[in-house]
């Protein structure tokens, strides 16, 4: 009896922590919204780790486009391993929503990317340990800062999959980072 109490709790335990990336440990299951990490990765940029990135979903997928289009809430939670400049980083995202949606589709989103820059430049800089949450609740999309709001909600269920196509897309930002959010890395 004793043993299998042992056992339930050791098994417990280790179903809190579902990854660790590069030191970084990601829960398996995220409140608001009951999600659960779908998969994790690493972000390199030429041979430095830039971050550790989490994918939560209300259930867990293989397919991109299932994890994009699919509704409901969701959480791109980012853990920064190194400092960048809030220029840089609002950069690196508006490249990736060019680099995965037409030319058309890109300009109709640059004003809410132009949101999201300006809410970045007031945070100044992505900190080395700083957590940066990308959230969807159905809606709008809501950046979170170690756990708080920064800035207003940014409207829209198209330009938060218009971000998760950055790491998800038909060009990821990085084919290893894409695999890993969906399960396989």
């Amino acid at each position: 009896m004793a043993s299998r109490l042992f056992l339930l709790a050791i098994l417990f335990s280790s179903s809190l922590l579902a990854a660790e990336v590069a030191g970084v440990k990601l829960e398996e299951q995220i409140q608001p919204g009951n999600l659960v990490l779908n998969g994790a990765g690493l972000r390199k940029r030429l041979f430095f780790q830039v971050y550790a990135i989490g994918l939560y979903l209300p259930k867990k997928t293989a397919d991109a486009e299932e994890a994009i289009a699919s509704p409901g809430p969701k959480r791109v939670a980012i853990h920064m391993l190194r400092n960048v400049g809030a220029a840089e980083f609002s950069e690196a995202l508006a490249e990736g929503i060019r680099a995965n949606h037409s030319d058309a589709e890109a300009k109709a989103l640059e004003p809410r990317v132009q949101e999201l820059s300006a809410i970045m430049a007031e945070v100044k800089e992505a900190r080395k340990g700083m957590a940066i949450s990308l959230d969807f609740q159905g809606k709008d999309m809501q950046l979170l800062v170690d756990g708080k709001p920064a800035g207003r909600p940014i409207a829209g269920e198209d330009f938060y999959r218009a971000l998760l196509r950055i790491w998800l897309g038909p060009r990821p930002v990085q084919d290893d980072v894409k695999k890993a959010l969906l399960g396989g890395g």
